[in-house]
């Protein structure tokens, strides 16, 4: 019954801001956080990214130019990812952006890896599904036909890489730029962030 009356209210406030308000930037499993007025937030119950049927009784034949998931797609399965970056790039319009930020499998602190790892000591841990590399979502992603911008990332040898990426994309806040456990030149807490581009 709960579910049911999420799914009933979430339905209406994303088709409101859709259809009404003419919004054209979704987030994905983040209602809660803060970001610009242009965002439509999203929780499962009312998307579920990996239903295209989801997406198409929300969007119908129409299509976002921006989609944000910060900290979601280290929860869903392996077969649901699949299908959730392919519902993704459909909905997206051409030149479209699809920006995942997700704990990086690559960080060298022991510490940060058993807060994050599948069944981890963090916060959400024990619902995650895979800890994800750079190399592992860039694959994945470019089988959905997406062209992969690597925003934040550490490569095999204990590198941190990173540009400096516009905030039009959406804003991650476990970033190396955002994040307050960052400071002093120090990265506290960073994530695996791309930008997967519909070209």
């Amino acid at each position: 019954m709960k579910y049911a009356f999420l799914r009933f209210i979430g339905t209406l406030q994303i088709r409101y801001n859709f259809n009404v308000l003419k919004k054209r930037k979704l987030t994905i499993g983040s209602s809660k956080i803060k970001l610009g007025k242009e965002w439509i937030l999203s929780e499962y119950e009312a998307l579920d990214a990996s239903k295209a049927s989801d997406w198409q009784r929300l969007f119908g034949d129409e299509r976002v130019s921006n989609i944000l998931a910060e900290h979601v797609w280290e929860h869903i399965p392996d077969e649901e990812t699949r299908l959730s970056n392919q519902n993704c790039y459909d909905y997206l319009q051409k030149g479209g952006r699809l920006r995942i930020a997700v704990p990086d499998g690559n960080n060298p602190d022991k510490e940060y890896i058993e807060w994050v790892r599948v069944g981890g000591s963090g916060i959400g841990a024990d619902d995650h599904k895979i800890l994800y590399t750079y190399d592992v979502m860039k694959s994945r992603l470019e089988k959905a036909g997406f062209r992969v911008e690597l925003l934040e990332y550490w490569d095999e040898n204990g590198k941190f890489n990173y540009v400096d990426w516009s905030l039009h994309g959406g804003m991650i806040h476990r970033s190396r730029r955002y994040d307050p456990r960052n400071q002093d030149g120090k990265l506290g807490y960073t994530s695996l962030i791309v930008d997967a581009v519909k070209d």
